[in-house]
């Protein structure tokens, strides 16, 4: 695993108590085995477990800069996301992380969808301090992005730093998956 550009995945889950292996986790080790992409999984319940894992990451791991993306697996709406039947708007989440997520993708896989207006999209960037904000405008339940067109897009991104053209990459491999799930990224 000499690739330097690793994936910290958070996922929203009903009950962090509750000990399952989620598709999420078996995706990032076949992540791992198959292309060599090292990767961090924790689960969280609410907004508080969200800051929690960021802070502990942020501020106790050493390798945060070589964890390029956020990878964020959790339910919820266009501008949104639901964590124990809590909606926090994508606002307040850039709040709550302003300016600690400097050269960061956050991406956001099709359990919820990623709308944003232009001016949502800077502001979360602005805010943040993240390169690149990243998702699905269609939640298709019958694909789970986490294990088809997620690990397309972090093997592309592992091989090229510039954002346009893994996309480009990624839509002309993937073309019918990615219009399917309606593929965005706001950068």
């Amino acid at each position: 695993m000499d690739n330097d550009k690793f994936i910290f995945c958070l996922e929203g889950v009903p009950d962090v108590d509750t000990i399952l292996t989620t598709d999420v986790v078996k995706n990032l080790e076949e992540i791992a085995i198959g292309q060599g992409i090292a990767s961090i999984y924790k689960t969280c319940d609410t907004i508080e477990g969200l800051e929690e894992s960021l802070n502990v990451l942020l501020y106790e791991d050493h390798n945060f800069k070589d964890y390029e993306i956020i990878y964020l697996v959790m339910p919820g709406e266009a501008s949104n996301i639901c964590l124990h039947d809590y909606y926090y708007s994508l606002q307040e989440i850039a709040e709550l992380f302003e300016g600690k997520m400097k050269g960061k993708v956050i991406h956001f896989a099709n359990k919820k969808i990623l709308d944003l207006t232009n001016d949502e999209a800077q502001y979360f960037l602005d805010i943040t301090g993240a390169r690149a904000i990243s998702g699905y405008g269609s939640s298709y339940n019958k694909i789970a992005s986490c294990s088809t067109i997620d690990k397309a897009f972090f093997a592309l991104y592992q091989d090229n730093d510039d954002l346009t053209e893994v996309v480009e990459e990624l839509f002309q491999k993937h073309y019918n998956l990615c219009k399917l799930l309606d593929f965005r990224l706001y950068y």
